[in-house]
């Protein structure tokens, strides 16, 4: 049995979370038990009150932190290739062994094509790359943002460490990573002689909001991962559907017209077309919508931010 909250001055508006050997089978009616109590429970209001400091949080506890930030996100990019014969230097070969095998299987073997009577042979892996760049960088931080409180127990309990930044950290990982294969996309087409749009210059305009609620969800699923151990098991299922059913492996245009608008509720699919057409085919972005879609990343990342904020102080219970 797994105490989740304080049973004694009730501080802490969670319930218990049975864990017990015998009851392993219903776990998932239990993750639902605990997800409907957050939603409804009489105290949901107070733990989501927003406020304007929280929204000016948002950004001031990654500037106060900045040099922090920075240290780790460097110790967790070498870290991760330490021992290695190669080093830093796999962060590069890796996309260009990718960028090497997609241009081979899908523009010389399958000849596919990703537009209707396309010629080029490396349109299709070019437009494919471009977007596992995104969902890659997408996958990595929510994948690991229900485990980021799990994988730091230590800053929880023993010294007082601003834990809000652990998501930023795994996304400065991320971005080094996503910034490499970029690089190796602009190399690729400098090689094939490929045009360079002014376009390109749109680049972080696109990518601010998506990073915004790429922040937020992880935010919140960082909480959630401390008192809910099965939505890390969840979130790996979630990023297999969400790739499958973004525009990645083939063109929105494909679809019926009529399913379209439904793929446009996965928070890929946009950013996906956006950086495609900036980047391989020179059009400008759909300012309209990249407007929406900026406030939601904003809410999202303002609302994520303040349920990790409130919630933050029951992790010491669990852990």
């Amino acid at each position: 049995m797994l105490p989740v909250g304080n049973r004694k001055n009730n501080k802490f508006p969670f319930p218990r979370l049975i864990t017990a050997a015998g009851k392993t089978i219903v776990a998932p009616l239990f993750f639902l038990r605990q997800l409907i109590y957050i939603i409804f429970n009489t105290h949901f209001y107070f733990i989501l009150k927003p406020t304007l400091s929280s929204f000016f949080n948002l950004f001031l506890s990654a500037y106060n932190h900045y040099p922090l930030i920075l240290q780790m996100v460097k110790r967790e990019v070498i870290g991760r290739y330490r021992g290695s014969f190669l080093g830093l230097l796999w962060s590069f070969v890796n996309p260009v062994l990718m960028l090497t095998v997609y241009t081979f299987v899908f523009g010389f073997v399958f000849k596919a094509r990703w537009g209707q009577g396309d010629p080029d042979k490396y349109e299709f892996a070019l437009v494919l790359f471009a977007g596992l760049i995104l969902f890659n960088l997408f996958s990595e931080c929510i994948g690991r943002a229900p485990g980021l409180i799990l994988a730091n127990i230590n800053y929880v309990k023993k010294v007082v460490f601003p834990l809000e930044i652990l998501p930023w950290v795994a996304l400065g990982s991320a971005l080094f990573h996503s910034s490499i294969s970029l690089c190796v996309l602009l190399i690729f087409l400098a090689l094939i002689g490929h045009d360079f749009f002014w376009t390109m210059l749109y680049l972080p305009i696109v990518l601010l909001p998506f990073l915004l609620l790429i922040m937020g969800l992880s935010w919140l699923l960082a909480s959630i991962g401390v008192f809910i151990r099965d939505v890390g098991q969840l979130i790996g299922m979630a990023l297999t559907v969400l790739m499958f059913m973004s525009p990645i492996f083939y063109p929105l245009s494909a679809l019926p017209e009529s399913i379209r608008p439904y793929l446009l509720l996965n928070p890929l699919t946009f950013v996906v077309e956006q950086v495609r057409n900036i980047l391989l085919w020179g059009l400008q972005p759909d300012w309209r919508y990249l407007a929406v879609y900026s406030l939601v990343s904003l809410v999202v990342a303002w609302l994520g931010l303040l349920f990790f904020s409130k919630t933050r102080k029951g992790f010491a219970d669990v852990l």
